[in-house]
């Protein structure tokens, strides 16, 4: 009978508790083929629950434009262009009792794009504000315009061990090709960031 280290063990119980932190973190598991996992979708103007938290998110207006600025930029800042175009997601959170996990927003599309929120201006984003109040501000993304058909904010706790396991979706009404293309050729030439503003909630 052979018998094997401890070391040996180790290593083995090691490689198995890898492999399930890997399958919870694949695709798999945050696209929702899981069974665990919990898909709250929307569309604009709905105010959607956040994991559990008794919180809401609601999109309440898209803008996409050419060129971004942030409301207090200098008079010597200029506009930032892009190549693709800008969207831009107003936003209005209401934070509940509990304390909501932060969460990570993505732009995702039919033809499976993914777009990161930009990073600057750094007052884009979305947060909750104190029990009790409201929270209104925007997201912006930078993306191709030949590519926006589907076109759906996708929200996840960006805490790595989350036990709600759940996401929000909130499709922004682009549902064709012809659609997508009149957004962009109806595109501001510049948007303006504002900072978020917090409010007591109704």
């Amino acid at each position: 009978m052979k018998l094997y280290r401890p070391a040996t063990i180790l290593v083995g119980v090691l490689f198995v508790l890898l492999g399930g932190v890997a399958r919870l973190a694949g695709t798999d598991h945050v696209l929702g083929d899981d069974s665990n996992l919990k898909v709250v979708s929307g569309s604009i103007g709905q105010a959607l629950p956040w994991a559990g938290s008794g919180s809401t998110v609601k999109v309440t207006r898209i803008a996409f434009a050419r060129s971004i600025l942030s409301d207090n930029a200098s008079d010597d800042e200029k506009p930032v262009d892009t190549n693709g175009v800008y969207i831009a997601i107003e936003w209005d959170t209401v934070r509940g009792v509990k304390d909501p996990d932060t969460l990570s927003p993505t732009l995702i599309t039919d033809g499976g794009s993914v777009y990161a929120e930009v990073s600057d201006p750094s007052d884009s984003g979305i947060d909750f504000p104190d029990a009790g109040f409201a929270r209104t501000g925007s997201v912006v993304f930078e993306a191709n315009p030949a590519d926006l058909k589907g076109l759906t904010l996708r929200l996840k706790p960006s805490m790595f061990f989350n036990y709600y396991n759940s996401e929000i979706r909130i499709d922004l009404g682009i549902p064709t090709e012809a659609i997508a293309q009149q957004m962009v050729d109806g595109a501001e030439e510049q948007y303006v960031v504002n900072s978020a503003v917090t409010r007591v909630a109704s």
